[in-house]
């Protein structure tokens, strides 16, 4: 069964008309929220469409030609009205680097999903699951930034948020039901002050999967290569791995082609590409090869401690109680305690409720629903 679409909703595309739907909303108890970006084809993401759901409607917000979205922050971050997102960490983080928008009263319903041990906890499969809705995925990976959007896109934005607020009635019903209702709102409370990461001066090569396993004079190469892919992606305006695929940057700096004929059999690497960049590839992976041992870059390298076999048998007595817990509430060991936490508890070893609560990464509803049953586990 595919989903319904309701009547395909105008475009708020001017201050006006922002301020007042925003006036409209105001006295509004429950909002559902969603966001469409241009990651996929710009050099620097940005917010291209906002879409707002009461229980009967949905309204579509242009940000791109909205001169002034300040407005919207007064419904964000209005303690009185629940904000409802799915997968709202991408979203945060966004509304705040592009607008310094921040939310308060957020309710994640993937969070929901998680508490309630859902196997699949992404908004596609909840819908379908629970309504019999299928979401188009078409216009997933559409380029969000042009305009006129097109009436599919349109619609698509709207059926994704559309029965968001009807989702969050019945997950809230459900985790109230369990008595775990207060465990997803303080989630969602951490959640909502979630920020974009400032990495401004860092290696690229931090950011680069596998970078940590590769010896010295590879991350110099790589270094190189990923200067100059984000200096072309930059000019051109794409993102970097439109530029050059991070398969090929990889391999690039593992391979480390000192000519033109090396540069053959490269994945990624066409003929027109090494036409276009082979000169200044040859010339990075040169550059780098030429540095100076004691000026190779690398990751900082922790001492690893010594052994302690009390410790780590305290860790496998957490790790066991958190299997039979995890099983007993049916909800996956990782959202009922993670390994960093277990890890520290393990350490710190508190023997009694007082030391609890000088264990300050545990708190909340953990520490009050399994604090005497982690101090039993330990001792």
């Amino acid at each position: 069964m595919t989903q319904q679409r309701q009547k395909t909703p105008g475009m708020i595309d001017n201050s006006k008309d922002l301020d007042r739907l925003v006036g409209r909303l105001s006295g509004e108890k429950v909002l559902a929220f969603d966001l469409e970006a241009d990651s996929l084809h710009h050099y620097r993401e940005k917010v291209c469409l906002i879409q707002i759901a009461t229980e009967k409607a949905v309204f579509l917000v242009d940000p791109l030609a909205v001169t002034d979205i300040s407005s919207l922050g007064l419904l964000l971050s209005d303690p009185g009205i629940r904000k409802v997102f799915h997968g709202a960490d991408y979203d945060i983080r966004s509304l705040h680097r592009d607008f310094s928008l921040e939310v308060r009263n957020l309710f994640d319903t993937m969070i929901a999903c998680q508490l309630l041990g859902e196997k699949e906890v992404g908004l596609a499969a909840a819908l379908k699951k629970r309504f019999g809705v299928e979401l188009d995925k078409r216009y997933q990976k559409a380029d969000w930034s042009k305009r006129p959007l097109d009436p599919g896109m349109i619609a698509y934005a709207a059926g994704d948020t559309s029965l968001l607020v009807a989702l969050y009635r019945q997950l809230e019903a459900e985790l109230a039901e369990k008595g775990r209702l207060a465990w997803a709102e303080e989630e969602s409370d951490l959640l909502s002050e979630v920020r974009a990461a400032d990495r401004g001066g860092e290696p690229l090569f931090y950011r680069f999967k596998g970078a940590s396993k590769m010896e010295p004079r590879t991350l110099a190469v790589l270094e190189e290569l990923l200067r100059f892919r984000d200096l072309r992606a930059r000019a051109a305006d794409r993102p970097p791995f439109k530029v050059l695929s991070n398969e090929t940057v990889r391999t690039l700096a593992e391979k480390k082609p000192k000519k033109p004929q090396d540069l053959q059999g490269i994945p990624g690497l066409t003929p027109r590409l090494v036409e276009r960049y082979g000169r200044d590839i040859l010339k990075g992976v040169a550059d780098a090869c030429a540095l100076p041992e004691e000026l190779l870059p690398g990751f900082a390298r922790a001492e690893r401690p010594e052994r302690d076999t009390i410790k780590d048998e305290r860790l496998k007595k957490l790790k066991r109680w958190r299997e039979t817990k995890s099983l007993a509430l049916g909800i996956d060991t990782g959202i009922l305690v993670n390994n960093a936490l277990l890890e520290i508890l393990a350490k710190e070893s508190p023997r009694d409720p007082s030391g609890l609560d000088a264990v300050t990464a545990l708190r909340g509803w953990r520490k009050r629903e399994f604090g005497n049953e982690l101090l039993k586990a330990l001792h």
